[in-house]
């Protein structure tokens, strides 16, 4: 039965590797035996079908294993950390026979894109088949693996040149701190691939020792073995959480906007809520005080409050931009006119401390610390705001300037989320510190994420115009980087701050962004960001609550809106 594929599927994503998703890999049945063929796109999308695969374990004279990090380009596990080498045979000679004479073939070509390991030097080698396994895993709504995994051993020193299109970083480690890596034990934030962890669970912990003698020795302890698995989606349980609460504080907010009693300012107000949206802000006080304490029907209140201050503010920023579309709705300010779309950003504000004063699930000894902070957020806000546009008429702004910008603009919103929802939930001073920590390095990364999708994503799926932020002259990490390092970027040059463009030059002025590294520079620096999250997250205890704000702190890395 073939896959459910949808049109626009691969919209947004790497141009590379969007080709590869033409190739064709071979299919087999629950014994591996080959039933025919079928694209990429085919087997990894909607429900997948089950295809072979391999996947190299290189390890060194030293006995280090290889581990590689997936290119953020990557659109099934983008970031995540795995084997040295992994991929499919393909429906072409050589890779199309015996099972494991085709996928010792295939690594072999692999080894030469991923790692620039030559076919003249992995002619030589003693590639070792020590068994097989089934599994299954699905990446997100769109995407899953389902494969008959080969693995293959392979022991010899060589140089690598990694393909930064598939690759984003290296390690050779020890099989000691191989296992602290999978205990989670290692402070760097590694995220390990689901057909990796299995690799190490199947093979490696039983019957790789310390010394790794020799490959003789480990086909001989190494077992052909099946592993059936269905991992749970990546952030299932962050999207089952928004889940619960969503249709809560939805309730309540669209209640509180029923305040306003006039027609048309109340469609207006009410406008950008008709685009959907997951209500992330909406429901992040209660996912913190989850997390920390209790959360109560008061989070729910606060949550609304924030989540309508912070539409507001989209209209207002819609308005200064002169965006039209935003959610994939017109803005407010087209859908009405200007005067209107500030009336309702006026009235929603208004609305947002409302609420705040008059529901019953707030103690009012809590009531002026969240008045206070989220005062202080809108203040933020609005000077970050102001920031940004003055960003455009200066001739030059240091990274130093654009974080400092999106720490009011946006962070501002998730640190004050953060910090109120621990703090309502009961929490002491020095938890609600840390959550605050970690909201604004949540909104960092957030936002540097949002720059890098503006620009390679699509207007249909952003639900607002793509590449905008380079046409308007953003002064985005991106924009910093490739304007601030002497680079010869003649397309960008000339599209950025235009006002306007054609697809073809927009198109070319990404790919020099690409080719420059500035895009790779603006991903590591939201990785760190990411990293200092988690952290905060690690001076918590275990817990359900807590996984689902991990969860969130790794949905960034893969958010489309």
């Amino acid at each position: 039965m073939a896959a459910q594929v949808k049109p626009d599927v691969l919209d947004g994503h790497d141009r590379s590797q969007s080709d590869f998703m033409s190739e064709n890999c071979i299919l087999v049945n629950a014994d591996d035996h080959a039933i025919g063929s079928a694209s990429k796109m085919e087997c990894h999308s909607g429900e997948g079908l089950r295809h072979r695969a391999f996947s190299v374990l290189l390890f060194d004279t030293n006995d280090r294993l290889l581990l590689q990090r997936r290119s953020l380009d990557k659109i099934t596990f983008p970031g995540v950390w795995a084997n040295s080498c992994c991929s499919h045979p393909l429906d072409i000679e050589g890779e199309n026979g015996d099972a494991v004479a085709g996928v010792i073939s295939a690594a072999k070509r692999k080894l030469d894109q991923e790692l620039g390991i030559p076919l003249s030097v992995t002619s030589e080698w003693d590639f070792i088949h020590i068994g097989s396994f089934q599994y299954r895993c699905r990446w997100d709504e769109n995407w899953v693996e389902h494969e008959i995994d080969h693995v293959l051993v392979v022991k010899a020193d060589v140089e690598v040149a990694p393909n930064p299109n598939e690759i984003s970083d290296v390690k050779w480690v020890g099989l000691e701190l191989l296992d602290q890596i999978m205990d989670g034990q290692v402070s760097d934030d590694m995220v390990i691939a689901p057909w990796f962890r299995a690799i190490h669970n199947l093979y490696i912990m039983e019957n790789f020792d310390e010394t790794l003698e020799c490959s003789d020795k480990i086909a001989k302890n190494c077992s052909v073995g099946e592993l059936r698995m269905e991992l749970n989606t990546p952030g299932q349980s962050l999207l089952d959480a928004l889940s619960s609460h969503r249709d809560i504080v939805e309730e309540v907010i669209m209640s509180s906007l029923g305040k306003m009693e006039q027609e048309r300012l109340h469609g207006a107000m009410t406008h950008l809520f008709a685009g959907g949206g997951k209500r992330l802000r909406a429901i992040l006080p209660r996912l913190v005080g989850d997390a920390v304490g209790e959360g109560h029907d008061g989070h729910y209140t606060l949550g609304a409050c924030i989540e309508i201050i912070h539409n507001f503010t989209l209209v207002h920023d819609d308005i200064m931009d002169q965006d039209p579309i935003r959610r994939g709705l017109e803005a407010v300010h087209v859908a009405y006119d200007d005067a209107t779309a500030i009336n309702a950003g006026d009235a929603m504000l208004a609305v947002g401390f409302e609420i705040l004063a008059e529901t019953p699930h707030i103690e009012h000894e809590s009531l002026a610390f969240l008045v206070k902070s989220i005062g202080e957020m809108v203040r933020r806000v609005a000077e970050g705001q102001m920031v940004d546009i003055e960003f455009e008429n200066r001739d030059e702004v240091s990274e130093e300037d654009y974080i400092a910008m999106i720490a009011g603009k946006t962070s501002a919103m998730f640190e004050t989320c953060a910090m109120t929802g621990a703090k309502l939930a009961g929490a002491d001073d020095s938890v609600v510190e840390n959550m605050a920590n970690w909201g604004m390095n949540l909104g960092l990364c957030f936002q540097m994420m949002d720059d890098l999708i503006d620009i390679t994503g699509d207007t249909e799926t952003l639900g607002k115009p793509a590449g905008s932020d380079i046409v308007q002259g953003k002064r985005t990490l991106i924009a910093i980087h490739a304007t601030s390092n002497d680079l010869e970027l003649p397309m960008f040059s000339k599209v950025f701050g235009s006002g306007d463009c054609s697809e073809e030059e927009l198109s070319m002025a990404v790919e020099e962004l690409r080719s420059s590294g500035s895009i790779d520079y603006a991903k590591q620096r939201a990785m760190h960001h990411h990293s200092i999250a988690h952290a905060c997250l690690d001076k918590l205890g275990e817990g359900p609550a807590v996984d689902v704000l991990r969860e969130l702190t790794d949905f960034q890395l893969i958010r489309i809106n």
